[in-house]
């Protein structure tokens, strides 16, 4: 391989995470062009996520996070359809990721599905009264509130946020990725934040997979 071809391979990785030969046949398809490369992984990677999403997860490995001055911890349960797969350095290391993803960004909830019926409701009301407050047009009062919820679900619902290691991917992104990587279905299963002196939720029980 000439050395320009393995540069691309090595940008076309780090910022896609795919492994090194679906980026060089992505580079292959895409006459080297690294966006539409990207483009090119990102549906093969959803469509092998797609494939992978239904099939039982019930390996894995429970991560956990601890600050170092013990005011702040974490629980994260991720699943995998086998052992071998949770023995898997590039496995485990997103679990400790996201972790530390849940320590720093504080999501209330797993997916946009397990948000309270009244909660949503609460929001509503309030990113209407509030446009309202701003003087906007009755007519594009829904739209503006359905915009603020989104914002909403991206700031509270952990498989929405941004990654914190890349903030151009969504943690439903990174799980994406990871599907079509390891080639097995991967389920972020619940969470519970800990930190000293707050009120905690109680943990999300349901699961939360990728979607193409």
């Amino acid at each position: 391989m000439a050395e320009s071809s393995a540069k691309a391979v090595k940008e076309l990785r780090d910022l896609t995470g795919a492994g090194f030969n679906d980026c060089r046949k992505a580079l292959d398809e895409t006459s080297g062009d690294i966006a539409k490369a990207v483009d090119y992984l990102r549906k093969k990677g959803m469509a092998t996520a797609e494939k992978k999403a239904g099939r039982e997860a019930s390996e894995g490995l429970v991560q956990t996070y601890s600050h170092h001055n013990g005011r702040l911890g974490v629980l994260v349960e991720v699943n995998c359809e086998t052992d071998f797969v949770a023995r898997n350095d590039t496995f485990k290391k997103f679990a400790k990721d996201l972790a530390l993803h849940i320590a720093n960004t504080a999501p209330r909830y797993l997916s946009r599905e397990e948000v309270p019926a009244d909660v949503i409701s609460k929001e509503r009301e309030i990113a209407r009264q509030k446009a309202v407050n701003d003087g906007k047009k009755e007519a594009i009062l829904d739209k503006i509130v359905d915009g603020q919820m989104e914002k909403f679900y991206t700031e509270y619902v952990l498989i929405e946020q941004p990654w914190m290691f890349d903030d151009k991917k969504t943690v439903r992104d990174v799980v994406t990725g990871l599907i079509a990587e390891i080639k097995e279905n991967i389920v972020v299963r619940r969470f519970v934040r800990f930190g000293l002196g707050e009120s905690t939720a109680a943990p999300v029980e349901d699961e939360a997979t990728a979607e193409a």
